[in-house]
C-alpha cells in the first residue's frame, strides 16, 4: 500500500484576482517521482511553488484550501520549517555565485542560523555531493567557486545544495529545460537514483522525460489538474480528450 506524504484538497492559488490553480485534489506517494505537465501558463510552476510555500512570496500572490505534508497542513507550519522538509531546484542552475563548491552546500544550515561542527560540516558536504552524483568530480576543488563548474554540474550542485537539509520532499522546476543533453540525461539518472530516499515532484515540458523518469504523471490545464494516473497509462490510455490532444501535439 503507499502511503501518501503530499495531498492537496480544494486547493486554490492567484496572483491578485487571476485565479491561476483551480480547486486541485491530488495525493503524492512516498518515494516516487511525480510529474507535472501542461502547456505553458497552465498553472504547473505556481502549483509547485504552492507546496512549499513559495508562491507567498510574490507580491500579490494568495491561496486557500489544504496542503498537507503527512498529516500537517503545511499553511499552518513556519515557513522555514516547511523549507527544510520540501526542498526546491530551479530551472535555472543557482550557485551562489561568491561561495565554493563546499559552503554552497551548506549554505542552507548557514542561512538558517543552525550552527555545525567542522566534522558535521564535511560528512554533510561528502554526502550530499555523493548522492547528488558530484563528488568525486570535485573532492579536489572543494574551495573553488560553485560558478566554475559547467552547467549540469551547477544543477547537481544545487541538488546536493537542496539535499543537504535532509528534506523529504524535492520540487524540481524544469531542471534540465537549461542544460544539453548529455547533462540532462545525467540529471534524469540522478532522479531515478534519489527516489529511494526522496519523493520528487517534477515540473517539465519535456514529454519524453516524463516518461522516463516518473511514476506517476498529472496534466494541467487552464489552471486545473484534467487527469492524474500512473505515467505509462496516461500517455497511452488519457481518459481526458484535453490530455490526448496535449500529448498528440494538437496543442501546446
Amino acid at each position: 500500500m503507499e502511503s501518501t506524504i503530499i495531498s492537496s484538497s480544494n486547493f486554490n492559488a492567484y496572483f491578485g484576482t487571476n485565479h491561476v490553480v483551480k480547486n486541485v485534489n491530488i495525493e503524492i506517494p512516498k518515494n516516487s517521482v511525480i510529474a507535472v505537465m501542461g502547456p505553458s501558463g497552465c498553472g504547473k510552476t505556481t502549483f509547485l511553488r504552492c507546496i512549499n510555500r513559495m508562491h507567498e512570496l510574490t507580491p500579490g500572490a494568495t491561496s486557500d484550501g489544504k496542503m498537507m505534508l503527512h498529516d500537517d497542513d503545511v499553511y499552518e507550519m513556519h515557513p522555514i520549517f516547511v523549507r527544510l522538509k520540501i526542498g526546491m531546484v530551479f530551472q535555472r542552475p543557482n550557485p551562489f555565485p561568491n561561495l565554493s563548491i563546499y559552503d554552497n552546500v551548506i549554505a542552507g544550515y548557514k542561512l538558517n542560523g543552525l550552527r555545525l561542527s567542522k566534522s558535521e560540516k564535511d560528512r554533510i558536504v561528502e554526502q550530499s555531493l555523493t548522492r547528488s552524483a558530484l563528488w568525486n568530480e570535485v573532492k579536489d576543488s572543494l574551495h573553488k567557486k560553485g560558478t566554475f563548474l559547467s552547467g549540469g554540474q551547477q544543477q547537481r550542485l544545487c541538488i546536493a545544495r537542496a539535499i543537504a537539509m535532509e528534506p523529504e520532499v524535492l520540487l524540481l522546476d524544469e531542471p534540465t529545460s537549461a542544460l544539453d543533453p548529455i547533462s540532462t540525461a545525467s540529471i534524469e539518472e540522478l532522479l531515478y537514483e534519489l527516489k529511494s530516499t526522496y519523493t520528487l515532484v517534477i515540473v517539465t515540458h519535456n514529454m519524453q522525460q516524463a516518461a522516463r523518469v516518473s511514476n506517476k504523471t498529472a496534466f494541467f490545464y487552464l489552471g486545473e489538474l484534467v487527469e492524474y494516473n500512473v505515467t505509462k497509462e496516461l500517455f497511452t490510455n488519457p481518459k481526458d480528450s484535453r490530455t490526448q490532444n496535449y500529448i498528440t501535439g494538437r496543442f501546446s
